[in-house]
């Protein structure tokens, strides 16, 4: 398995009260095997949560879970309300099967406090392990409606980790959490939507990424595209600047379209890089 990704698989409801496969792990996930590397998820959900064709040729290990994480997002321009509606169970250490514990890319994508933070050190070391944290940085009371909450463990869990992501959003636009874990990260890339990417190397001066041009229909899923294809781009050249220029660019192509259907192939990026 080239590509690991750890998180709930979710139900995202739809305007019109129906539903589509969301969540970290499926983005993640498709962006890898649209990328040319074997992908694998560990999650937790239902036993009826149907993927079929959004999934083909991923392997899914599941937990099985009395219901499904279900998210409702509502979008207000470029700001997002978020309720979560159900939660499944949370994923153990031990449902990560034995022989992916040596895959060369993992990605942690907790959504809902689903993973335990010493997950990080069950890796290969010479695994890349990238996280984004936003499901440790996620509270919601009885209505559901999702709001920041400071994350406990991040210092645990950024000594093992090689790439931390996140957007601005994520941590409620604090610019102390964001100075306060570029000290303890060894590479953490810092998101904000059309405006593109920040990265801070420890060590190195920030540098700023512009986004690219796109015609966006659906951002939903974008920042889970980017950390993927980041994640792949910096293991592949061990460059984490021009990783940020790749995945500013695979991101860019998955929003011109619903879901994870304009999550492009490794031959389209290329063919835009270029362009």
């Amino acid at each position: 398995m080239d590509f690991v990704v750890i998180g709930t698989l979710t139900k995202d409801i739809l305007p019109d009260g129906s539903y589509t496969l969301g969540g970290t792990a499926t983005y993640s996930a498709v962006t890898a095997r649209n990328l040319e590397l074997s992908a694998g998820i560990v999650t937790s959900a239902d036993a009826s949560l149907e993927y079929g064709a959004l999934l083909s040729g991923i392997e899914v290990v599941r937990r099985e879970s009395p219901v499904t994480t279900t998210f409702e997002n509502i979008y207000h321009g470029h700001e997002r309300q978020q309720f979560v509606r159900a939660v499944a169970c949370p994923i153990r250490n031990e449902d990560v099967p034995r022989e992916w514990l040596s895959a060369p890319i993992v990605h942690l994508g907790p959504l809902a406090q689903e993973l335990r933070p010493d997950i990080v050190h069950q890796f290969s070391p010479d695994a890349l392990i990238g996280v984004t944290p936003q499901g440790w940085m996620r509270c919601w009371g009885s209505d559901g409606l999702v709001t920041h909450c400071p994350w406990e463990h991040a210092r645990e869990v950024l000594a093992r980790a090689d790439a931390l992501i996140f957007s601005k959003e994520d941590v409620d636009f604090d610019s102390g959490a964001i100075h306060r874990y570029a000290q303890w990260a060894k590479v953490m890339v810092v998101t904000q939507n059309w405006l593109g990417c920040t990265v801070y190397v420890r060590g190195q001066r920030p540098r700023n990424f512009p986004a690219f041009r796109a015609r966006e229909v659906d951002p939903t899923g974008a920042g889970d595209v980017f950390a993927a294809a980041y994640l792949i781009r910096y293991k592949e050249t061990g460059d984490p600047f021009a990783a940020a220029h790749f995945a500013n660019c695979v991101a860019s192509m998955s929003v011109e379209g619903a879901g994870v259907t304009a999550i492009p192939s490794r031959t389209k990026v290329e063919r835009r890089l270029r362009s």
